[in-house]
């Protein structure tokens, strides 16, 4: 039986996905694409980078660019610190390596937002090197081909994944090689319902020939998932609407969002502090949304005003139109309740 690599790499050749817009291309490019893939689909990611290619075509023109425009490209991708961790990256390679990716592991390993698998993709990919990946795909087509069980962000499971994946490394046609597992794990040996008819390493796949593909990998252990709640105050004048820039770390650093407080006694007493004059309110319909680590359910509060409040002039807060609001560095709920309104 040929070797699993080659496998692979005749199934990509034919099978795979070709003409994805950071495919073939530099290793900025390259960089870019494996960052916005983490934890969001390829559908999703493509117009995203596309807008993101066309407004910084270079590392140079991102290191250029201010951090609130680029959240505004990321604005509704989610994760934002994977936008903010790129653009702080940006600015180190234009002072430490002249404007050019650079080469070395190492030296990649040392950039925010870069991990082992990252690092190890964009060699493979825009340098062609012999490097092992183990991204979320790759762990599930390694744990059902190899039979390793457990669940594999665990320590012990996720290193017997590593020595998998390099053991399986062929000498040649490393970047294809590489995609191809991408291409498996997002194609045939999905999730759910994954094709193993269409498996070019079917016939020694541990999983699929002991009929355990339901059970490897194991899934994340379950825990309880914490709830919040939140008032968002939709404060209105006309059709402008008030929005607060977020601190630079936490949930949607540096975004714009509306004034959040914890409860609808908070939000009152700020609205009376702050002078504010209501013509008319009311209360919209409660949302969740959920991050990796917790539920938060938001209450909007819509209101509208009798006139613009001094506040509209303090730093960090600004009056925009709805419209323009749309188009400002703003996180998925609030993009949501924007266009409701």
């Amino acid at each position: 039986m040929t070797s699993f690599a080659s496998r692979l790499v005749a199934w990509q050749r034919t099978h795979g996905r070709h003409g994805l817009p950071w495919q073939g291309a530099d290793a900025y490019r390259v960089w870019l694409s494996e960052i916005m893939l983490q934890q969001t689909q390829v559908a999703t990611v493509i117009p995203y980078f596309q807008r993101f290619i066309s407004s910084f075509p270079s590392i140079a023109a991102l290191a250029a660019a201010t951090e609130e425009q680029v959240l505004e490209h990321w604005s509704g991708l989610g994760y934002y610190a994977r936008g903010r961790n790129l653009h702080k990256a940006a600015r180190i390679v234009m002072a430490r390596h002249g404007g050019e990716f650079p080469r070395k592991l190492e030296e990649i390993l040392e950039l925010p937002g870069i991990g082992r698998s990252t690092a190890a993709a964009i060699c493979a990919l825009a340098f062609h090197e012999r490097r092992a990946i183990l991204d979320g795909n790759v762990k599930r087509v390694l744990a059902r081909h190899c039979g390793i069980a457990g669940w594999a962000g665990n320590k012990q499971v996720e290193e017997r994944l590593w020595q998998q994946a390099e053991a399986l490394l062929p000498t040649e046609d490393v970047a294809i090689y590489t995609q191809s597992l991408m291409d498996m794990g997002a194609t045939v040996c999905t999730r759910s319902k994954p094709k193993c008819v269409l498996c070019p390493v079917q016939n020694d796949c541990v999983a699929l020939q002991a009929g355990r593909i339901n059970e490897l990998p194991a899934p994340r252990p379950k825990k309880i998932v914490p709830e919040r709640h939140a008032i968002f105050l939709l404060l209105m004048h006309g059709n402008d609407i008030l929005l607060e820039k977020r601190p630079g770390s936490g949930i949607w650093g540096g975004l714009w969002c509306p004034p959040q407080f914890d409860d609808e006694e908070a939000a009152k007493d700020w609205f009376v502090r702050n002078g504010m004059d209501a013509s008319n309110g009311k209360k919209m319909e409660t949302f969740a949304h959920t991050f990796t680590h917790f539920k938060l359910h938001i209450t909007p509060l819509k209101i509208q005003l009798a006139h613009k409040p001094l506040r509209a002039t303090q730093p960090g807060s600004v009056w925009l139109n709805v419209e323009e609001a749309l188009q400002a560095a703003i996180p998925t709920p609030v993009r949501h309740l924007l266009k409701q309104i």
